[in-house]
């Protein structure tokens, strides 16, 4: 692995020192080669898929993390004169970029069908990243030689053309390719280790993901719903074949920091994270009540107690749509032991007991930073290893390498199963196929279920006995090097008691609704997927109710004090228990900037430092809001359109 990072450098710096035969060539140049093998690009194009690095932006305008460090980001939406949230749009066209670029290119020349569709399925997915977080982007130009400025394309001109690519990957793909590789793709293949087959599923599943952004759109099921069920039967169907990639690990003792996982304790980039009250709430069965003005609704006394459950004093809305843990002989969904922290598991001394793992409480931050858990009670907001509250350091001391996806060791997750099941289910609902939809579903929670128990490390209570009393009492952290605080076969057996529950196998069609699908793709995408779940909630626009086609100021909200919001009992509601700021709801009311005029975010902005710098007539052209307004982060995407968007 090391020795493949270390190529990875050499082919991303375009260094090669083979060629120096003599003191000095004029005609080659050992530090711009004019040539390098295709496949010593793979692996640094895979390493630098930077995709984690822009969940800190959209993982708060989820609810899903909220990150200090962006705590003004989640009410302007954009940091004028810093590149923050533009990480996506560095890696595709810097990172990947001209490499990318090359590889593709000179394996088409060379007939190296299999390494040209490895790299165009990554161009495929880089685009469809990028377009759903920032829109409107320089593409036909992006990498043309010898310009200054590149004009940007529309979303709906960049749509096609992912498709495309795409479709062409699984061309070359499929093609009989004669080219002999050895190992080379192997070895520096992070993601599939050379397999075309699941290369070939990715290709289709990008495809998926491609058309279920447009689910929305008024022409879905007349043009992309059978296209997105064709190419899902050839996509990602089980988690082997999901889309990861390898982490090396290595903590401090590790050559270079980033061959930690990002999540992991040694990097430290949720120290400043809080998971967001609203994760919490549907995941552990707590999603309020809300009255008519918007306060939570106090639970009722039960026979012969003196007051209500300090823990959760609230009436629970009904229904509840992923699990019912509160409740006596609750349903309970135990991914919620991997996914948020609670401290009271830091001791890890009931990791195979489920009556005890069952009571675990659990508490999240209403805004960045903050510390005000989801209930009236006083809780504490654990950090994301669960061993301190937030707002501590991660330490090796108290949480060693870390847990679940949280270990400094884990893969990037990419794509999975249960994310395409999801997103097949929800094509077939809007179509009308709700039994279909129905089956796919249930296909995706067993799915998630499954892949997060892939990846529990098990940790290990540690006792210390005092020296001078004798006594023994737990530690804080458990025995290093940590773990997750449950073990593998109770997890799997709390987790096919659920999947047998009421809230998955046994959901009856009359009961199932769209609601169903999204939340558990929400909850499938915690926290990885932040920004996959971002393009779900703009193309539902939050559950701001509108009469237009779209969202806008005095249909949907009012001015930057005030928005209007669907309530959880209507039918139509999405995310039930989801409101945005400035929401007039208990603990939602904080105040958008005011130049946002009202409205939430929609887009993020291209990077600061290349088109703001050196890119901006070509951004003042776009149309209907020009790319320097104050409100830019704020202008609708064409995917979120039920039709075209008016661009005069």
């Amino acid at each position: 692995m090391k020795k493949i990072f270390a190529i990875m450098l050499l082919a991303v710096s375009m260094l090669s020192f083979s060629s120096c035969q003599k003191w000095l060539d004029v005609n080659n140049n050992v530090d711009a080669p004019d040539h390098i093998d295709g496949y010593l690009y793979l692996a640094g194009i895979l390493a630098n898929t930077n995709t984690y690095w822009d969940i800190r932006a959209t993982s708060g305008l989820t609810q899903m993390f909220y990150n200090s460090s962006y705590s003004n980001y989640y009410n302007h939406y954009y940091s004028a004169g810093s590149d923050a949230a533009g990480e996506t749009w560095r890696y595709v066209y810097w990172l990947h970029g001209k490499n990318l670029e090359n590889m593709i290119n000179q394996s088409i020349e060379a007939e190296n069908w299999t390494l040209a569709g490895i790299g165009l399925t990554i161009k495929a997915f880089d685009w469809d990243n990028l377009t759903k977080l920032n829109a409107d982007a320089p593409m036909k130009q992006a990498y043309e030689p010898n310009r200054l400025s590149h004009d940007y394309d529309y979303q709906e001109d960049i749509y096609p053309q992912i498709l495309a690519w795409a479709d062409t990957a699984i061309f070359y793909l499929t093609r009989e390719d004669k080219s002999v590789y050895g190992n080379t793709i192997k070895d520096y293949d992070l993601a599939y280790a050379g397999d075309k087959a699941k290369w070939l599923k990715l290709a289709h599943s990008v495809i998926v993901s491609n058309l279920a952004s447009l689910t929305c759109k008024k022409d879905f099921k007349e043009k992309y719903y059978n296209k997105l069920v064709e190419h899902a039967a050839q996509g990602i169907q089980v988690n082997a074949d999901n889309f990861t990639c390898r982490v090396e690990g290595g903590g401090g003792d590790a050559p270079y920091s980033s061959y930690n996982n990002w999540n992991g304790v040694y990097r430290g980039n949720l120290d400043s994270g809080s998971q967001g009250d609203y994760a919490v709430q549907i995941m552990t069965g707590t999603v309020p009540e809300y009255n008519d003005e918007g306060f939570k609704v106090k639970a009722d006394l039960k026979e012969g107690a003196e007051d209500v459950d300090p823990y959760f004093p609230y009436k629970l809305a009904e229904p509840q749509i992923i699990c019912d843990t509160i409740k006596e002989l609750g349903h309970f969904d135990p991914r919620v032991t991997l996914k948020i922290g609670t401290t009271d598991a830091c001791y890890y001394k009931d990791m195979n007991d489920p009556d005890s793992i069952m009571r675990w409480k659990y508490f999240g931050a209403k805004s960045a930073g903050g510390t005000t858990p989801q209930n009236a009670a006083k809780g504490v907001v654990a950090n994301i290893w669960g061993n301190r509250s937030a707002g501590y350091a991660s330490s090796p001391t108290y949480d060693g390498e870390g847990r679940w996806l949280y270990h400094n060791s884990s893969p990037y997750i990419y794509m999975t199963a249960a994310e395409l099941k999801f997103m097949l289910a929800e094509a077939h609902f809007v179509a009308g196929n709700k039994s279909a939809a129905l089956a796919a579903f249930k296909e995706g929670v067993a799915l998630d279920v499954e892949f997060c128990g892939q990846y529990i490390l098990e940790g290990a209570p540690k006792k210390v006995k005092d020296d001078k009393t004798g006594e023994e009492s737990y530690v804080n952290g458990g025995a290093l090097p940590g773990g997750d605080h449950v073990t593998a076969d109770c997890y799997k057996k709390m987790g096919d008691a659920y999947i047998a529950g009421p809230y998955v196998n046994g959901l009856q069609e009359k009961d199932f609704t769209l609601s169903h699908i999204m939340m558990q793709k929400y909850v499938a995408l915690f926290p990885w997927g932040a920004s996959e779940a971002w393009v779900d909630l703009r193309k539902y626009h939050y559950d701001i109710p509108h009469t237009k086609e779209v969202p806008t100021l005095g249909d949907g909200w009012d001015n930057i004090t005030t928005m209007n919001y669907k309530k959880d009992t209507d039918p139509t509601k999405v995310y039930k228990g989801f409101y945005l700021d400035p929401m007039q709801v208990e603990g939602k009311s904080t105040k958008f900037d005011y130049r946002n005029e009202g409205s939430p975010c929609y887009r993020l902005r291209p990077r600061y430092n290349s088109e703001y710098m050196w890119n901006m007539p070509s951004l003042q052209n776009l149309k209907p809001t020009p790319g320097d307004a104050l409100n830019y982060q704020c202008s609708i995407p064409w995917f979120a359109y039920p039709g075209d968007v008016d661009r005069n």
